[in-house]
């Protein structure tokens, strides 16, 4: 089981990213910041159909995603285990600032939110890998599957008997992440993404000031 201070961590992290991930499906039209698996599919009906734009912005999604993703990761490594979910965290605000400063700049939704795409990739860099329920991450399709999986476990006494609750916590809290979102952008459009910036910006702070352990 997932000690319960670092299962909170991990679901604010999560919920940041469905927070942001709203905003940018919003602003993209139907296009996601963070969940490849939709934006893949969305490549694969554009190619077949000849929808040459909806490729075009897909397939810029999916790279930019998997260059933040291994950005995040080197910074990670580079960082140490004491710094490096503070220079990940750090990278994220990045793309966030970067991202409003294009949007106030007067650029298209279809240029900025590739910035926010890449720190999306990066964020799933901010907590070392290690624990039972992967943590602070922009997806759960996965975490989904390891819900079932545990609870199949935990019914045959193979695994703890409430583990699979804390995966279904991480998918909660992407669904509340991306609720909030959404009424977010209701109320102040793209600046709605200052929320889940704040967010960060916390945390950066609690990193700088304390390690970050993750215990399996």
């Amino acid at each position: 089981m997932t000690p319960t201070p670092q299962l909170s961590l991990g679901l604010l992290l999560t919920a940041a990213a469905g927070f942001a991930d709203v905003v940018g499906f919003i602003e993209l039209g139907g296009h996601f910041i963070s969940f490849m698996s939709g934006n893949i599919t969305q490549l694969g009906a554009g190619l077949s159909q000849g929808l040459w734009p909806v490729a075009l912005l897909t397939s810029s999604l999916v790279v930019l995603f998997f260059l933040g993703s291994l950005a995040g990761s080197l910074l990670a490594l580079i960082a140490g285990p004491r710094w490096g979910s503070s220079a990940v965290t750090a990278l994220v605000l990045a793309s966030f600032g970067a991202t409003l400063l294009l949007a106030l700049a007067g650029f298209a939704p279809r240029q900025f939110m590739l910035v926010l795409a890449a720190g999306a990739g990066a964020q799933n860099a901010i907590l070392p890998a290690g624990s039972s329920v992967r943590l602070g991450t922009t997806f759960v399709t996965g975490t989904l599957f390891a819900a079932g999986h545990d609870l199949a476990r935990a019914l045959r006494g193979l695994a703890p008997p409430w583990r699979w609750a804390q995966h279904m916590l991480v998918w909660v809290s992407l669904l509340l992440g991306g609720l909030l979102g959404g009424y977010g952008y209701a109320l102040l459009g793209i600046n709605a993404l200052l929320v889940p910036a704040l967010i960060y910006v916390g945390l950066l702070g609690l990193f700088i000031l304390r390690p970050v352990r993750i215990v399996a």
